[in-house]
């Protein structure tokens, strides 16, 4: 088990390489956080006001590209019906800063947002991309 420096450090890094801001290469072993940060990155990006047609995101295999899915679905989905304070805690810790009332309404209607937008978020594997060139 981590330390807590450890564990610090770590999300420190998760959340860096989640930032749309910076360049990020992500490489990783199975099971240490790459999933929670491509789904973390996109995220912040629609929070952003990126069009979730304008959003793709590669994987090499479908269920990769189903567990980004459905974790991105699942949390948009439930910010949709969370209390204040808690849609506040839970943007603090993806953000790393404070959060404002424009914040908690993006939030709270990204999932409506993705389910409309022509195309819908593109999260699928490099061959499935290939394909469709």
């Amino acid at each position: 088990m981590r330390s807590d420096p450890e564990l610090l450090t770590h999300t420190m890094n998760q959340r860096s390489a989640a930032d749309p801001a910076q360049s990020a290469w992500v490489a990783a072993n199975a099971g240490s956080g790459k999933t929670r940060v491509l789904v973390d990155r996109v995220t912040r990006l629609l929070l952003m006001g990126t069009r979730p047609s304008g959003i793709l995101c590669l994987t090499f295999t479908k269920a990769a590209a189903a567990e980004m899915q459905l974790r991105l679905t699942d949390r948009l989905g439930k910010w949709t019906m969370l209390n204040d304070a808690t849609l506040k805690a839970e943007l603090f810790e993806l953000l790393g800063r404070p959060v404002t009332e424009s914040d908690m309404d993006a939030a709270r209607r990204l999932f409506a947002r993705t389910l409309e937008s022509p195309g819908g978020l593109r999260l699928q594997t490099v061959h499935a991309f290939c394909e469709a060139l």
